[in-house]
C-alpha cells in the first residue's frame, strides 16, 4: 500500500495539489516556485487582462504578483489559502496597475446600461433571457460566442466581473471569492447571480438565433 491509499484507507483525505505546493514553497523548495510560476502565470494573466483591459498591464501585473508571492511567502500562514491568497495579492496590483496606466478606462460602464430588459408593464415584468441549458457543443465552442462571452465580461461593471472571474473562469469557492474582495459570502452569491445575469442577456440575440427558444425566468 502506498502513501496516498495508506491515507486515504486511514480516513484522511491528502492534500490538493495547491496545498502541496504552497508547504513546498512554504520550506523554501526552488523547483515548487518553478511549478507555482508554471500553474500560476496563465492564470494571472487571464484574470488581470479581464480587470486591466490591456495585454502590458496585464502581463506586468501578473509578473508583478508572481514577484511579491516569492517575495512575502511568510506572510502565507495557511497552505490551503494559497489561491485565494495570491489572487488578491493580484487584484490589488491590478488596481494599482489601473491607476496609474494610459489605458485605464475614463469611466466605469453604468449598470443601467447593461441590466436585462422585462416583459410586460410595470416592475412584476419577467426577464426573458434566452436559455443556455442544453446548447450543442459546437455552439459552446463557437470562436464567435466566446468573443461575445469575452466583450461581455469586459463591459460587466468591475465589481461584477471580478467576482465572475474569480468564481466561473478561476474555480475559487464562494468563500474564497469573499477573502479576496473582502465582502461577506452572500455579497459573492448576488454578484455572481447579477453577473451571470447581464452576461446572458448579452449573449441573449446569439443564443435566441442558435436555439431558436426563449425561456422565461
Amino acid at each position: 500500500m502506498n502513501v496516498v491509499d495508506h491515507v486515504v484507507d486511514q480516513g484522511v483525505q491528502p492534500a490538493s495539489p495547491d496545498v502541496q505546493l504552497a508547504r513546498e514553497l512554504l520550506a523554501g523548495s526552488s523547483e515548487a516556485f518553478e511549478h507555482f510560476v508554471a500553474a500560476y502565470h496563465d492564470k494571472l494573466f487571464r484574470y488581470s487582462y479581464a480587470m486591466c483591459g490591456q495585454r502590458e498591464d496585464a502581463e506586468e501585473v501578473a509578473q508583478e504578483t508572481l514577484m511579491k508571492v516569492f517575495e512575502n511567502l511568510n506572510q502565507l500562514r495557511e497552505p490551503e489559502r494559497l489561491k485565494p491568497w495570491v489572487f488578491r495579492i493580484a487584484k490589488n496590483a491590478c488596481l494599482m496597475k489601473r491607476r496609474k496606466s494610459v489605458f485605464a478606462p475614463q469611466a466605469e460602464v453604468s449598470l443601467d446600461q447593461l441590466i436585462p430588459a422585462k416583459s410586460g408593464d410595470g416592475d412584476g415584468g419577467k426577464l426573458e433571457i434566452a436559455d443556455w441549458s442544453g446548447l450543442p457543443d459546437h455552439l459552446a465552442m463557437d470562436a464567435e460566442l466566446r468573443e461575445r462571452l469575452r466583450t461581455g465580461v469586459h463591459l460587466l461593471p468591475e465589481m461584477y466581473r471580478s467576482v465572475f472571474l474569480l468564481r466561473d473562469v478561476e474555480g475559487l469557492s464562494t468563500e474564497e471569492a469573499a477573502e479576496v474582495l473582502d465582502v461577506s459570502a452572500d455579497v459573492i452569491k448576488q454578484r455572481l447571480h447579477r453577473a451571470r445575469l447581464i452576461l446572458r442577456r448579452e449573449l441573449d440575440d446569439y443564443l435566441r438565433a442558435a436555439k431558436g427558444t426563449v425561456k422565461h425566468l
